[in-house]
């Protein structure tokens, strides 16, 4: 993942930072993150659920509302109207690069700014929020006591998450006065809605009250036991998995076209946990998957091994070569199924030479239809023909048997 900083300026003039995080293969769409209230572009949350995105294709731009991070300005003065246009004259800025967001996530309280935002960036088709309120003034209910202070003083300092924050009293009359209900009504874009049923910090009915107002395309999808602030790794690259295999239906991806002599364009794979072994896998602009080692390898389990997809890829040219034979027969072949396990085996059990280790597919393929016997045994030779199987054969055994 490759990642430009850069600034704009906000609502006020003052200089915004960002971060713009871009895929290492083809660019198939540009999103737009909003953090949670206080929070910055850099929480664990935002920086893992970008990080996937762009594995999957998604160029992420996340920046610091005013006078959050590193971005300039005074919090005190800003207010929920304010952080729409800043996100706003995000979108702006990209576009500017001929990347204009077709896709808005918000998280927390950045999930109601980019409700209220969608229906003034033409360029978005979908949007994505995680653990969104479905009444801005909800982030009042974490100020406490310093709400009569604010009142009356103007500005008061609010403890949110152990970091002392001022807020000032233009905001809550702002969000007092925001409301959401046709913003969401009259969104007309696809809608995905994330929630944790435990979120302490937004109750569940905030996404049942936004899914609710939205009309279709819409979504939801629970997040589980994952907390308000998504600070599990787990729970913001499932987060991240579900928004792009979800976007991918509603942006306008153009595939990049294949490189000379390459008829089915390049599998890329990333790296996407350095600590790990976790890989993103790319083929073309619709097809994103992942690679992992088991948990006893020292993987966390989440996609096949290596050797898995080597057995899948197997395994698929089997059913299809049979497939294709036994239709252009017309035979009354209704189902292909094949199971394919790899093994090491010492290489003179393989080929009765040498004393090292070949590798060893064990392949049962099923055939179900009113199938005689000369065709099953046809169509069980037919599998050697398959070209995956061509191209093992050269290094490795593989063993076919039919089941019954």
């Amino acid at each position: 993942m490759a990642m430009t900083r850069l600034t704009f300026q906000g609502h006020d003039g003052s200089a915004l930072s960002a971060r713009l995080d871009m895929p290492d293969g083809p660019h198939l769409a540009t999103a737009l993150f909003a953090h949670c209230f206080t929070c910055s572009k850099d929480i664990p949350a935002a920086r893992r659920i970008s990080a996937r995105l762009a594995g999957a294709g998604i160029a992420v731009l996340r920046f610091d509302f005013t006078g959050l991070g590193h971005s300039e300005g005074e919090f005190e003065n800003t207010t929920f109207t304010s952080n729409i246009r800043d996100l706003e004259l995000a979108a702006a800025a990209l576009s500017a690069r001929d990347m204009a967001p077709s896709l808005l996530i918000g998280h927390s309280l950045g999930g109601a700014a980019v409700l209220a935002a969608a229906r003034k960036l033409p360029s978005v088709r979908a949007v994505a929020t995680i653990g969104a309120p479905f009444d801005p003034e909800h982030v009042t209910q974490n100020f406490g006591n310093a709400l009569n202070q604010i009142n009356s003083d103007g500005v008061a300092e609010v403890n949110l998450g152990g970091r002392p924050i001022r807020i000032g009293k233009e905001f809550i009359e702002n969000v007092r006065a925001e409301t959401l209900k046709d913003d969401i009504a009259n969104l007309k874009r696809a809608l995905l809605v994330l929630h944790a049923p435990r979120d302490e910090i937004v109750g569940i009915e905030n996404a049942s009250d936004i899914f609710s107002a939205a009309k279709h395309p819409k979504s939801f999808v629970t997040l589980d036991d994952a907390d308000h602030l998504i600070t599990r790794p787990r729970d913001a690259e499932y987060a991240a998995q579900l928004i792009a295999a979800w976007a991918m239906r509603y942006l306008e991806v153009n595939p990049p076209a294949p490189p000379p002599g390459a008829p089915e364009g390049i599998v890329r794979v990333s790296e996407a946990d350095p600590d790990g072994y976790l890989q993103d896998i790319n083929a073309g602009p619709r097809h994103h998957t992942l690679a992992d080692e088991p948990l006893a390898y020292g993987g966390t389990d989440r996609g096949m091994s290596p050797y898995g997809f080597l057995s899948a890829g197997l395994g698929a040219c089997t059913s299809m070569t049979i497939r294709m034979y036994a239709r252009r027969k017309n035979w009354p072949l209704t189902n292909v199924r094949v199971e394919v396990s790899h093994d090491k085996v010492h290489a003179q059990d393989a080929s009765g030479t040498g004393g090292a280790k070949a590798d060893t597919f064990i392949r049962t393929v099923f055939l179900d239809g009113d199938l005689d016997s000369d065709q099953r045994a046809r169509l069980l030779a037919i599998a050697d023909k398959c070209p995956v199987h061509r191209t093992l054969e050269s290094s490795a055994t593989i063993q076919t048997t039919l089941a019954d």
